[in-house]
């Protein structure tokens, strides 16, 4: 175990690939204490990053009564497959978007969302005074948009169009 320790603590490449591959299909647990409620604990497929921090979706946050001040939550891993099964089934966050009191939805954009989601679809009209960088340009994919967007060749606001690829049939 020390040595592991280690290992992770020097940062070396191959602890990343290890543990991408324990954790491929394998649900961890997220409890916030205290736990009055079925959605005070909840299953995640995790995705590993730097740091000791854990990234939390803002959309669970409710469920948890959670909030970015610094809360701390418990972290569990079930071992068993009838524990996995369950976690799978049952207790994934993507499961539990209603309340179980009410049905009502828990998983709802709150106040900063809600403003950034208008901001970032709010129109500008272009006139003769004043012009939008980047006004009905058409891109091929997402990255070049965001090339256009870094180069400052586009506004934040600009109506552009952007190709989508069909996905085939199988």
């Amino acid at each position: 175990v020390k040595s592991a320790k280690k290992i992770v603590d020097k940062k070396e490449p191959v602890v990343w690939d290890i543990l991408e591959g324990v954790l491929r299909g394998h649900p961890v647990l997220l409890n916030r204490a205290p736990t009055l409620h079925r959605l005070g604990i909840q299953a995640f497929q995790p995705k590993l990053i730097e740091g000791k921090a854990i990234r939390l979706h803002p959309l669970v946050c409710t469920a948890f009564n959670a909030d970015f001040d610094g809360d701390q939550m418990a972290v569990h891993l079930p071992l068993g497959n009838a524990a996995i099964l369950e976690a799978q089934m049952l207790m994934l966050a993507s499961h539990n978007i209603l309340n179980p009191a009410n049905g009502s939805p828990i998983t709802v954009p709150s106040q900063d969302m809600v403003l950034g989601l208008y901001y970032l679809t709010k129109e500008r009209i272009s006139d003769e005074t004043k012009t939008i960088k980047g006004e009905g340009m058409t891109f091929n994919t997402k990255k070049e948009v965001i090339i256009a967007k870094n180069e400052g060749k586009l506004d934040l606001h600009a109506k552009i169009k952007v190709k989508v690829k069909k996905k085939k049939k199988k």
